[in-house]
């Protein structure tokens, strides 16, 4: 059996999107269990909609999702001579012909076809007409085969058969000459040696097209496979309505890249019940069987619990990295370049349990950067009032004998000053939270004072005290 070799293929015309990323994901699972080649080619062929930024973004989102590739990015429009020159010999051969026809005539004759319930398909009227030397514009047809069937043996949805009475003979050069997708694709496919295409099924119509241009060039005909759309929650094709589509969204909305490929890797195949993968299970796993011919329903809910749990398990130094440049577009650029990764993996550490994205994170780790506390205007009017500002002095005083921070003596220290006060442990803990917080909720009181230190603790008590004494 020859190398595998498979391919994504995206069209620069907009961002990279989920649907994509997941076509682009199954090749290449494939590829590393076969110790084969993935392949990255950029199909920029459609001039009007092709942009640069586009290409770049598909770039980066594969970066990001860390689907590197063994061969490319190609680019279609560096490689034009290639399917002009391929056209021409099935020009020579007689399997392709000039067409004189003007699109307003073919428009017609569509429109004439439809009414009469027929097929809309070109009516092959410049097939037989010989044209050698066309004036004017003229664009380049390929003779489909008009009898018969094409089959595909169809790596996901299995055997299907394709009526050739219906096929249409397609436009292969454009009369600008420019090749169209259907074409310049399978010559693609045909001089990488692609073994195995798999895509989207939006694209199972095209394959019937291609099998015969493979075939009349004397190429292999790779293995096909086509895998069901994603749809939204209401059972229609995903879209911008049902949330983000764009693979970079998610990581702006703080989703790690190893929870979107597994959620993704999810979202129309399964091994068991299994639900969390490391990227090494899901290559020996993956197997196509296990990939499901009906359409997958994206669960945005799915998606934020894997999230939720890949960032309890991932390595906090990791997470801090990623959390940081999250930290500084949210204003905290200068305490966030005050602090060592170490000290960031240790917050990450406090607040991972209450932080399903990244986001989430920057809101629980905000409060701990710096030196001063920003307040809570409601919580410090609700705890740091006059009637506790004695107390609170008792405490720091407390505090302060002590030469280091103790979690141990700390604690003690409290819960004896609170039996002194006649106090319930939460009327004095509240206070204590908003005063090195600003906040009525965060991890548990000392975990907060050991995130701080000694002397922010000590710091920010006192700044609480003042607070409640102007109360």
């Amino acid at each position: 059996m020859s190398q595998v070799r498979v391919r994504f293929a995206p069209s620069p015309t907009g961002l990279l999107h989920i649907g994509g990323v997941r076509t682009a994901l199954f090749n290449w699972l494939f590829a590393r269990q076969q110790n084969g080649v993935f392949v990255l080619r950029i199909e920029d062929t459609d001039q009007s909609r092709s942009t640069e930024e586009s290409i770049q973004a598909i770039i980066e989102g594969m970066k990001w999702v860390g689907l590197d590739w063994d061969e490319g990015p190609f680019r279609q429009t560096e490689r034009m001579d290639l399917y002009r020159s391929h056209a021409m010999q099935l020009l020579a051969k007689g399997q392709a012909y000039w067409c004189a026809c003007k699109a307003e005539e073919l428009d017609a004759r569509r429109k004439e076809a439809e009414a009469k319930g027929l097929s809309p398909k070109y009516d092959g009227r410049c097939r037989d007409r010989g044209i050698t030397n066309p004036t004017g514009d003229a664009a380049l047809r390929f003779k489909a085969p008009q009898e018969g069937e094409t089959v595909v043996d169809d790596l996901i949805k299995g055997r299907i058969v394709f009526d050739n009475t219906v096929q249409d003979d397609l436009i292969i050069l454009r009369s600008n000459g420019y090749p169209t997708y259907n074409f310049s694709v399978v010559i693609d496919d045909a001089l990488m040696n692609i073994t195995h295409v798999v895509r989207g099924d939006d694209h199972l119509t095209n394959t019937p097209r291609q099998i015969p241009i493979f075939q009349a060039l004397g190429f292999s005909v790779p293995q096909f496979g086509h895998l069901p759309m994603i749809l939204g929650s209401d059972k229609t094709r995903l879209s911008k309505r049902h949330g983000a589509t764009s693979i970079m969204a998610y990581k702006e909305m703080g989703y790690l890249p190893e929870a979107m490929v597994n959620y993704l890797v999810r979202l129309g195949w399964s091994h068991g019940d299994q639900e969390l993968f490391t990227r090494q299970e899901l290559i020996e796993k993956f197997s196509w069987k296990n990939v499901q011919t009906s359409p997958a329903v994206f669960n945005p809910e799915k998606l934020l619990w894997i999230n939720a749990e890949y960032i309890k398990v991932s390595p906090p130094a990791q997470i801090a990295q990623a959390l940081r440049p999250l930290l500084e577009a949210a204003g905290c650029t200068e305490e966030t370049r005050a602090i060592s990764t170490g000290q960031l993996a240790q917050l990450v550490v406090l607040v991972k349990e209450r932080a399903k994205t990244l986001m989430e994170m920057v809101d629980w780790v905000r409060p701990y950067l710096g030196q001063v506390v920003t307040f809570d205007e409601e919580a410090a009017k609700k705890f740091l009032t006059p009637a506790i500002a004695p107390t609170l002095g008792k405490l720091l005083a407390c505090f302060e004998a002590f030469p280091a921070f103790s979690k141990e003596q700390w604690e003690e220290a409290f819960k004896q000053l609170v039996k002194e006060e006649g106090m319930k442990m939460g009327q004095l803990a509240q206070p204590v939270r908003v005063a090195l917080t600003g906040r009525t909720a965060s991890p548990g009181l000392f975990e907060v004072m050991e995130a701080l230190g000694r002397d922010r603790t000590l710091f920010r008590l006192g700044q609480g005290i003042e607070r409640a004494c102007r109360a």
